[in-house]
């Protein structure tokens, strides 16, 4: 391959904070997430009438289910070798170091990091396990009230956060020598040699991006937020069906997994999918507004 033929990629990560710590971009695209989400169901509790108290607890729900989730999901489908070792990093933003170094000068051994490795199914699983709760405790609708809506700000909010992962050149995909083909010089070594990969980062942004636009009409320019169901359902199953395919153009990121025919993101998308054919099904024979869930 020549350098004509791929792009380096090796960005500022982020915004440094005096010297002592990095506010890197990528946490800079989950709050954008965020906010726009909270923009965004704004506009749709608005719609439907619902008092705007409700606004508040949903998204301290949601942003907690998203968090434990996420690295709950990465801790035991992707890194329970090492966390099982070192049940301190899970919940803290540490890791462990030398012995010379100290957080603070109070936890000798470890530095702060931040918080670092999350997982997008584990992150669907508990941010669904919130919105249960928020639906029963806060709203008083139907579970899939909520999730049919929600859906618009996920779905924009995850292209955000692939953003993000293309910042910190992570997850990136296999090697290529296709003209886009793309070298991330900040690329942790566990996914081998530093060499021109596909943007694989980018090609699920893109796909989360048409999500975004195909929920956002289904919810405002048709009737099919009146079957409950209808709108999670085709979520799913277009979320994790376009997942699983990209899935082949991503490099490994488990080593010792890299010779099974699908990796461990494809294998937790096949149920997701299953889920969404289910309530997309479900919503088609039943679709009175008066079933709930």
């Amino acid at each position: 391959m020549t350098d004509l033929l791929y792009i380096n990629w090796s960005p500022n990560p982020g915004i440094d904070l005096f010297g002592f710590y990095t506010l890197r971009y990528y946490s800079l695209m989950w709050a954008l997430a965020f906010v726009l989400g909270f923009y965004l169901m704004k506009n749709i509790y608005k719609n439907e009438k619902v008092a705007e108290t409700c606004m508040d607890s949903l998204f301290v729900y949601v942003i907690i289910g998203t968090f434990l989730g996420a690295r709950l999901g990465h801790v035991l489908f992707y890194d329970w070798a090492y966390y099982k070792n070192h049940w301190l990093e899970i919940f803290l933003p540490l890791v462990n170091s030398s012995k010379d170094s100290a957080i603070f000068g109070l936890i000798p051994g470890y530095k702060f990091i931040g918080f670092q490795g999350l997982a997008s199914h584990g992150a669907a699983l508990g941010i669904l396990a919130a919105l249960y709760l928020y639906s029963r405790r806060v709203i008083k609708k139907p579970l899939l009230w909520v999730v049919d809506r929600i859906t618009i700000p996920v779905a924009i909010g995850g292209a955000l956060v692939r953003i993000g992962n293309f910042i910190n050149s992570e997850i990136v995909g296999k090697a290529s020598d296709l003209p886009w083909a793309v070298r991330f010089e900040q690329q942790s070594l566990s996914y081998g040699p530093i060499v021109p990969r596909h943007p694989a980062q980018l090609y699920e942004a893109a796909g989360y991006l048409v999500l975004f636009f195909v929920m956002r009409y289904l919810y405002w320019k048709t009737d099919k937020r009146a079957q409950p169901g209808f709108l999670f359902g085709w979520f799913f199953t277009l979320l994790w069906t376009l997942r699983f395919v990209i899935e082949f153009a991503k490099a490994p990121q488990e080593i010792s997994r890299a010779t099974w025919v699908l990796d461990t993101g494809q294998w937790l998308s096949i149920p997701f999918i299953a889920i969404g054919i289910f309530f997309v099904v479900r919503a088609y024979r039943r679709p009175l507004k008066s079933q709930s869930l």
